[in-house]
């Protein structure tokens, strides 16, 4: 991350206190970023002249996520947020990650400065929040542009992590065969189907994923027979899932974001990428959804990474599918009320 803080920073004058609007603009972009499940695991407490980013572990995904690897993926993705809402408002910042040790939950403390504004390359990203979604329908087969491709590994390096991607046909359909068989592994066990239906359940209204369980009322029954890929690769719009072959001609761009190492400190990096991506591709007209399946199968992380051709010691982190579609509906968010504390 560019804009963390320096000794110059640390001179800066303090902002004396955020108004209550600045309050709200900052932490409402911020909660419009991409979570597990939708699961928005994130609090907010403003203190006078900063703003602390923590992590609320009574949303965690304990099957799926059991080491809370995703749950502080997502609030990195939120932070990337209110970076880019602070610099829009001309408010200079200055970061201090996992400021103490006494708590881990706190992730974050964004000191709010009165001089030494930051981020203004971030400041086009902007609009790109609001209209950024997940898009889980099939994608049209047409390339993504080279230059764009670019962009986005560079986007993602801005961030500190590494990036590989697949756009080779073979390459693609290698990957969706590991897809399938994480997918086969994960609907197997019945703790996951039944975490999943907790947070697919049609009377969830400010988060989770409500607006799927028609298309995925099978996996609401824990007896019928499961589709292997019925969550990730599933046309929600036509009620048809999608073939892997299918899903490897219809995602022409493949891309896995990974670090050098596996822990917290990483994995907020992680997320940060995840959404300048996420931002830098909506721009770009681009849509994208998640095919995390065998970084969340321990046994099949390090096969998604040797077949995009990476170093034994990375270590994947989200695996994303990018192209040209129609975007989904946005999913709900919660009121400030409950995630400012």
């Amino acid at each position: 991350m560019p804009d963390k803080p320096n000794d110059a920073a640390a001179s800066a004058t303090p902002l004396d206190k955020l108004d209550d609007y600045a309050l709200r603009y900052a932490v409402r972009h911020a909660t419009l970023a991409p979570s597990s499940h939708n699961s928005q695991p994130w609090r907010f407490v403003p203190a006078h002249d900063r703003i602390l980013l923590c992590a609320d572990r009574l949303r965690a995904l304990p099957v799926v996520d059991p080491f809370d690897r995703e749950l502080i993926i997502s609030c990195g993705a939120a932070l990337f947020n209110l970076r880019v809402a602070l610099a829009s408002l001309g408010i200079g910042y200055a970061i201090t990650l996992f400021p103490t040790s006494l708590d881990p939950d706190v992730l974050a403390d964004v000191r709010l400065l009165r001089e030494r504004p930051v981020g203004a390359d971030l400041v086009p990203l902007l609009n790109a929040i609001s209209l950024r979604v997940t898009t889980r329908r099939p994608f049209s087969p047409a390339p993504v542009p080279a230059a764009v491709e670019h962009e986005l590994i560079e986007a993602a390096r801005t961030e500190g992590v590494d990036v590989a991607c697949a756009t080779e046909a073979a390459k693609r359909e290698a990957i969706a065969d590991l897809i399938a068989q994480a997918d086969r592994r994960q609907f197997a066990d019945p703790r996951f189907r039944r975490e999943l239906a907790k947070w697919i359940h049609p009377r969830r209204t400010g988060d989770g994923m409500p607006a799927y369980a028609a298309g995925l009322a099978p996996l609401l029954d824990f007896a019928a027979p499961l589709v292997a890929s019925a969550i990730r690769t599933f046309d929600m719009g036509g009620g048809v899932a999608a073939t892997h072959r299918e899903l490897a001609a219809g995602s022409p761009l493949l891309l896995c974001i990974s670090t050098s190492v596996d822990d917290a400190q990483a994995w907020l990096a992680a997320g940060e990428a995840l959404e300048r991506v996420l931002l830098v591709l909506t721009l770009h007209g681009l849509c994208a959804s998640y095919l995390n399946q065998p970084i969340e199968v321990a046994e099949l992380r390090s096969q998604l990474g040797t077949l995009l051709g990476m170093p034994e010691s990375a270590c994947p982190q989200l695996l994303l599918r990018i192209g040209h579609g129609t975007p989904d509906a946005p999913s709900p968010r919660r009121p400030l009320s409950e995630v400012v504390a």
